[in-house]
């Protein structure tokens, strides 16, 4: 890969995968606009690893005491923080057997087309906004107990459908259970460590088994993906601290709408198709 081609797709990735903007939908645009070549599954595996390691930096503290408490909870330790690691623990196992069974029934090659992707990038940013303007803000992750982690567990399943954004809909059942804009953005982010170290395993064990290597514009992708994701995380908590998910629902919804102009030629000559 070219240099600007490392770069953007660094910049991209990182910043769509946290930010609630669907960033399989940017994925697409890539391509389109560039002409590039699929960058192949090792530099997938590689920016989705630069993205672990932002969470992990950003969150520290908290990835910190989710250690302890997972420490405990071996122990048998009834803590606060056991809790919380059991309680992210168990909303991973939805999106686990969710993601098993789209991968070897296929089905996953089956939706990953553009007509889901726009469809899922509107349909969802409007739930957001439903979930932002309803929900009530009197919830910390004090206040997590195992159902509702559940249920933004199930809601993280579902962002395996191409669209979706993992970080938006977990937000959004979170807001609709009544957390607050920061707290619930803080407990995404926290429930995808396992999810992002469990997609990335088992993509870099299919890359092991087709015998590639990770070469060195991959590891600079994953370099790069590192700072736009810890940027794109810091963005959303300040954003979060001060105004509603508005400016990401908007930003969806023309993502989608950009999507079908391109995929049905509404603007001929001005867009390039995806027909």
């Amino acid at each position: 890969m070219s240099i600007e081609q490392i770069l953007v797709l660094a910049i991209v990735q990182g910043l769509t995968e946290f930010l609630p903007v669907s960033s399989s939908g940017h994925l697409i645009l890539i391509p389109a606009f560039t002409g590039w070549q699929d960058q192949g599954i090792v530099t997938d595996v590689m920016v989705h690893i630069g993205s672990l390691f932002a969470v992990l930096a950003y969150f520290w503290r908290d990835v910190i005491q989710l250690a302890i408490g997972s420490i405990e909870l071996v122990r048998g330790q009834k803590t606060q923080r056991s809790r919380m690691a059991l309680y992210i623990a168990l909303a991973t196992i939805p999106a686990l057997i969710f993601g098993a069974v789209l991968k070897f029934s296929g089905i996953s090659d089956a939706i990953r087309g553009v007509e889901v992707v726009a469809f899922g990038a509107i349909f969802f940013g409007v739930l957001l906004y439903v979930a932002d303007v309803v929900g009530k803000r009197v919830k910390s992750m004090e206040d997590m107990t195992l159902a509702p982690a559940l249920i933004i567990g199930v809601a993280q399943a579902v962002a395996l459908i191409p669209g979706t954004s993992r970080s938006g809909i977990t937000i959004t059942a979170a807001r609709f259970l009544g957390f607050e804009r920061g707290e619930a953005a803080r407990f995404s982010f926290l429930l995808g460590i396992p999810a992002i170290t469990a997609a990335g395993l088992f993509t870099a064990l299919e890359a092991y088994q087709q015998g590639g290597g990770v070469p060195a514009d991959a590891l600079w992708a994953a370099f790069f993906t590192f700072f736009a994701a810890l940027a794109a995380i810091a963005i959303l908590m300040a954003v979060v601290k001060r105004t509603s998910f508005l400016v990401f629902v908007i930003y969806r919804i023309v993502l989608g709408l950009l999507l079908f102009a391109m995929l049905y030629d509404w603007f001929p000559g001005l867009l390039p198709s995806l027909s």
